[in-house]
This record gives structure tokens, sequence and C-alpha cells, in this order.
């Protein structure tokens, strides 16, 4: 049964306040979680508006003289004797308050594995919310789903972990987060089992992770874990932990984890795969070069092995991947570049030791993203102005060795189509200094495999990233590129500083990037700019009936050449609405200033150079994505340099049930410019189906009207074992109009065996 109608509320107070008076009044069970803040008395339950007051709790992993039947029943007799860990506290939409539905979760643990019990209870069992049955849930959110979450800081340095998230039909995500929640990782992937069953009173599960999949210092005597727990109950938008958060806070923010206590003596494993792989597809189109049309073969393999509890080592040759989806097609009406991001696995993967630039971090407005800069982007390696270049092969060397977080890759590419073979290299080095807070470097050399300087590239920099006094981060960095032929300023610089607790969201920026500055092997959106940026807001949780909280802000963004010439300015206010089912509404109004040094080209029209002051305004609206058909627009408008601009966008998704699932999305612009009117649009829709969590057909359709070109893309994927795919995909772009034919078509078929030492 599929239904994601909110409890009313009177009967969700009620239960919230008998639950809270059962819990203070019933005495203390002898299972009871304690604390690692020296045994510090527990505020009372149910009564605190602010999560993180309690104290961080701790727990205790039981080792088993058998493993359980993992079927998602704890109905073996192994899992009585594990300490129950329970009491969760919610963030949302009720934080500091109980939860309104028990969980209670279990660990025990033998030389092969770690296994995780939990008992999620619900009054109205059956009405669970469930996105997908795809592993990682690709292109969906956790938050918008029922979920069981565990997240893990093997070496408890209170920043990098492990997660898992599992939904009541046995769809489970794994991934890596760095920094503290600075950035994820959801290439990452573990060959666990995982089974849930749905009962008459909620749903169960059972969760076991082989030791050879985790990364930990095999020489303690005891192992100690950060950990916390998650439940999430879509249905009244509810989030709930072990080890309480605040609402902006994900469960792998492992400073503020609880810890697990109790696993000794678990043995030093291989941590050795293999995963080769075996690929034949047949090209064609009017666009593809002669020597890639017709059929083909091939194979190659990808090695995993842990050097150390830190350090794991991936060697890939003769790199595919030919099974990662299109990008989206998106509308571009600025003058400057489009970020599209990493889908490779191979890349994606421990991706956050590699990152450097305008760092983003969660729930704070900070001015700029690594969608502006970042000195490393991995998708400049192999992928060549959208077409794919043949990987011969390559190594990374990535973890952690003490205080250091190191990154090492190096790449070679074979020549294609005109394009000489290059070596790829890159060195990522990050020491923590303190609680939340590093410096680190990066060098990057990008080099043509035949030696010849003049088609090379270096880049290089420092950085540092401070948190202090709770909600205070400080971010810096220094960069600089060595590009053959370049005379102007090859350097870029930042400083940022921005608070926020649970009223206040402040920030300032500076940055710098020079004219000539060219990281080849990273991304830039502008170059040759001063960029200042603050900002002021703030988010209230009002009280008021239906609203969770509010957000009014306004920020600036000021934009001068290296010469001090003003290029841009936007001055816009704000304000967001959160709703307690899970909605969102937005408007803002922004005042722009844009100065065109060069005139460019903008779907169809052109914009000729002056300066241009326009004012627009926007709103969008979300509804609940808990709900079976969920939808979202935007409109926006106003003035566009020397015209003016209408854009309306949205999209839907239709759950029919937790197999099948529809979404289609349309970004249609209108702009009137005094040389005419002109449109460009962008159309997409996809049908998912899953069969069951092991089989997958997908089908993804999009439309760009500004090149009247028609992409598709369908696979079919099945998990026949732990981490082993067979794979069959077409992807076709097609030409409308007076030259209509294909552009490119591709059929394959590809499988892959994970193979275990």
């Amino acid at each position: 049964m599929f239904q994601a109608l909110p409890a009313p509320p009177r009967r969700r107070r009620a239960a919230t306040i008998l639950a809270a008076l059962a819990t203070i009044l019933a005495p203390i069970p002898a299972a009871a979680q304690r604390s690692d803040e020296g045994g510090a008395p527990s505020p009372e339950r149910g009564s605190l508006t602010d999560p993180e007051a309690y104290p961080r709790p701790a727990g205790e992993a039981t080792r088993t003289p058998e493993a359980p039947h993992i079927d998602g029943r704890l109905d073996d007799a192994v899992w009585s004797r594990a300490e129950v860990l329970t009491d969760f506290i919610q963030s949302q939409p009720e934080a500091g308050r109980l939860a309104t539905e028990r969980t209670e979760v279990r660990i025990l643990y033998d030389d092969q594995a770690l296994y995780v019990g939990a008992m999620l209870y619900d009054s109205h069992a059956g009405e669970y919310v469930v996105q997908s049955l795809e592993r990682d849930f690709p292109s969906l959110s956790t938050r918008d789903a029922d979920i069981f979450g565990i997240t893990l800081d093997t070496f408890l340095d209170r920043r990098n972990s492990i997660m898992f998230l599992v939904n009541p039909y046995g769809a489970y995500r794994d991934g890596q987060t760095f920094d503290d929640s600075r950035s994820e990782d959801f290439g990452f992937d573990v060959p666990v089992e995982v089974k849930t069953a749905l009962l008459d009173d909620g749903w169960s599960l059972e969760l076991r992770v082989p030791w050879s999949a985790m990364r930990y210092d095999a020489g303690r005597q005891e192992q100690v874990f950060g950990m916390n727990l998650l439940r999430r109950v879509r249905r009244i938008n509810e989030d709930s932990y072990w080890a309480p958060l605040q609402r902006r806070d994900p469960a792998h923010r492992m400073s503020k984890a609880g810890t697990l206590h109790g696993i000794r003596g678990i043995p030093a494993v291989r941590n050795l795969t293999a995963k080769p792989y075996v690929v034949a597809a047949d090209q064609s189109g009017s666009s593809l070069a002669a020597e890639r049309a017709g059929g083909s073969a091939d194979a190659g393999f990808d090695v995993k092995y842990g050097v150390t509890p830190g350090l794991t080592l991936d060697l890939t040759y003769n790199t595919d991947f030919s099974q990662v989806e299109v990008d989206q097609e998106r509308v571009n009406l600025t003058r400057f570049p489009l970020f599209f991001p990493e889908q490779r696995d191979f890349f994606v993967e421990n991706s956050g030791k590699f990152n450097f630039g305008d760092l983003n971090e969660r729930e704070y407005r900070l001015g700029a993203s690594l969608r502006d800069f970042t000195l490393f982007h991995s998708r400049a390696i192999g992928l060549e102005g959208g077409r794919p270049v043949p990987i011969l092969g390559g190594g990374r060397l990535s973890g952690s060795v003490g205080a250091w977080d190191v990154g090492m890759l190096d790449m070679r590419t074979q020549s294609s189509e005109g394009l000489p073979a290059e070596n790829f290299a890159v060195l990522r080095l990050r020491r923590k200094v303190a609680e939340g807070s590093d410096v680190g470097a990066m060098f990057i050399d990008r080099a043509s495999a035949g030696g010849s300087d003049a088609l090379g590239n270096r880049s290089y920099g420092v950085d540092a990233n401070v948190h202090v006094l709770g909600g205070l981060i400080l971010s810096s960095y220094l960069a600089r590129t060595e590009t053959p032929g370049a005379t102007g300023d090859q350097s870029a610089a930042r400083l940022g500083a921005a608070w926020r607790d649970r009223f206040w969201d402040v920030s300032a920026l500076w940055r710098r990037i020079g004219d000539d500055f060219n990281p080849a092997v990273g991304f830039v959106r502008r170059t040759n700019i001063r960029h200042r940026y603050a900002t002021v807001g703030v988010h209230p949780r009002p009280g008021i009936p239906f609203i969770q909280e509010l957000n009014p802000y306004v920020e600036i963004h000021h934009y001068t050449n290296l010469g001090d010439t003003l290029v841009s300015r936007a001055i816009q206010g704000g304000l967001a609405v959160d709703f307690t089912s899970g909605a969102t509404l937005t408007g803002t109004v922004t005042r722009n200033f844009e100065l065109v040094e060069e005139p460019f080209d903008v779907s169809g029209g052109t914009i000729p150079t002056g300066g241009y002051d326009f004012d627009e305004a926007a709103v969008s609206f979300q509804s609940s994505a808990g709900r079976p058909f969920s939808a979202n627009v935007s409109v926006s408008g106003g003035g566009y340099y020397d015209g003016d601009r209408r854009s309306v966008g949205g999209g839907f998704r239709w759950l029919a049930s937790h197999q099948f699932a529809v979404t289609g999305s349309a970004d249609y612009n209108r702009l009137e410019l005094p040389e005419g009117r002109f449109t460009s649009a962008v159309y997409a829709g996809r049908l998912k189906y899953a069969f069951s969590t092991r089989a997958f057909l997908t089908l993804n359709v999009q439309y760009n009207e500004d090149v009247d070109q028609l992409i598709s893309y369908a696979r079919f994927n099945v998990i026949y074992g732990p981490l082993s795919d067979l794979f069959v995909v077409l992807t076709e772009r097609r030409q409308l109009g007076t030259n209509a034919g294909v552009v490119e078509r591709a059929l394959t078929a590809k499988v892959t065996k994970l193979l275990s030492f």
C-alpha cells in the first residue's frame, strides 16, 4: 500500500505527549544507552527544543557466537543478547522531542562481519513512502522516503564516515562522507547483505557488513567507532536520531555523533577485490568517426586493495563507462560555461579527498561553490567537448594516514580522433589541525604522453578551512596555473567568513581570479574578476501552523575586472518558506548590472557590447515529495540585458507504486530582444520500473529545442551477484527538422563480476 497522507495534527500531538510522559514516568530499562560525557544525566525526555543539548550517547556492540540468518526478521536468539539502542530524538518537525514512532537497534559482530538489526515500529504500518527499489536511489533524495540509516566513523576521527541507508522494501544506498559532511561520495560501493520484513506493527531489517568492506585500525585491541542512527518517517515529515541533531545537520555530521564500543579482537583482512568486465557494442551515426563505427568488443578490469587500514589503492585498465547515463540537457542564457557533475563511478568514489576550490558548507550561503571554481574536476579526464576519449588506465591512492588525508591519482588517455594521448597526475594532501579545521595543498599536472610541453598545464595551490566558536567558518585558498604561452595573471585567491546559528545566517566573501588562470584539469566559470559577496539572513521557526521555518535574506554579488571596472552586480532579496509537510516556497527580487565587453550569442539572438541595468523576479514552489504525486514549478521574468525574458520551468514525479515511477520536466524561456523574439526549451521524460531490488528498466527521453535534437536513453540492469552487474544500454541522439537523421547511436551490452580474495 502506498500512501503518504500526514497523520491528523491532534492525533500526532497527543501521541507525542503520551510517549514523552510514558518515557519520563517509566523505570530506566536495563539496556538503556549510556552517555560518553562523564555520565552526565540526560535532560528530561521530550522537553527540549535544542536536540544538541542532549549528551552524546554511547552504545555497545555484542560479540555473537553464531551469525544471525539475514532474512529481515529479528527472531534469531542471538539478537536477544544485544544491547537495545532506542529513544531517538526529533530534529524535525518538533526539534528536541522524543520521536513519535519507536525505533530499536541492536548491533552484533563476529570475526567476519558487523550485523545491524532494527525494529522500526509504526502506528500506520504499510503507509510507507518508498521512492525506488534501485541500489543507491539514483537521482533521488533520501529525504523523500521512509529510511533507516547508520553512519560509522571507523577511525574515530570525528570527520569521515561510511553510511548505509535502507528503505522498507530492502533497497539500500551506501556512501562515504568527508570533512564532517563537507562532501559526500555515493560512488562508494560495499558488498553488504540486507533484508527487510514488513510487519503488522512496522518494519524490520537486518544488515550484514563484512569487515573486508570496511577500513579500520586492525592493530587496536578494541575498535571504538563514531556512530549515529537515523529514522525517517516521511508521511509526517519526521526525522529523528540516536545522537540528536539540529534540523540542518545530516546523519553524517560526525563531530556530533555518538560512540559505539565493544568491538574486540577482530582480525585484519586483506581487502583485495578485482572487478573485470567484458563489453560489446555497435555504434553508428553521422557524427561518428569512421574508426568508431560498427561492432566492437573489449574487456578491462578494476582492482581495489587496502594498502593500510586507512589507504586504498584503486587500479583500472581499459576503463569503460558505457553504462553511465547521458548528461541532462540544459539551457544556458549566460555568457559563461555550465558546470556538469561527474557521474562515472571510478571518479566519483573518494572524490571528496580531491576537493579544492570554492568548497560548499551544508546550510551556509557562501556566495560561491565548486560549480564556480574547482582546481580538480575529473570530467577533464576522458571527456573532451562532451564526447568520450578512451582511457588506457591508471590508479588512485586515497584515504588517511594519521591526521593526513591523502589523494593521489594518475591516469593515461589514448589518442583519439585527432586528440593526443595525455597523462594526468594529481596529488592532494590535507591535514587536520583542530576539530573541524584543516590545511592542505594540491598539485596537478596535465601533459602530452609524448612529452610535448606545448600541450602541458600545471595547477597547484594551498588552502585552509577553520571552524571555530560553534558556527563560524573561515575559508581561504591560493592557487596558480602554468600554461605555455600565457602572459597574463595565472593566480586565484579567496578569503571567506560565515556564521550560522539557530537564528542568524551571515557571510562575506572575497575572491580574485586572474585573466589567464586556466586549471586545465578543473573548472572555472569566470576569470579576470574580483568578486565580493555578502549576505544577511535569519531563519526563525515562527510557530505558525503548517510552517516549519522562514528564511528572509538579502545578498549582494559585486564583480569587477582586475582593472577595478564594474562588470557584474546582483542585489537580491529573498524569502524561503519551509512547510511542515516538506513543501517549500521561495521568492526573490533581483536588481542586476552587466557589462558586456564582447558580444555573445544566446538562443538565436545576440547581446551587443554595453552596460545593462535590469530587474527580475522569481517564484518557485516544490510540493511535498513524500506524496505519490509531487511537482515543482518556477516562474521568473523581467529585464534581460537590452530586452526582456520570461521563463517557466517545472517538473513532476508520479510514483504509481514502489516499483514504477514516471517523471517529467520542462524548461521554457522566451527572450524579447531588439532584433526579435527568441525561444529556447528543454523537455525531458523518464520511466523507471523495478522488477525487484535486483532488476531495473530505465527509459529517458530529452528534447533540446536550441539544437532541435531528441536524445534517448534506455538501460536494463540486472544485479546477479554482489556488485556484479549485467547492463544492456541503448543511446541515441537524433537530429530533427530539415537535416533529420541519427547523429549518434550505440547499443551496448556489458557484464561485470566482483571477485574477492
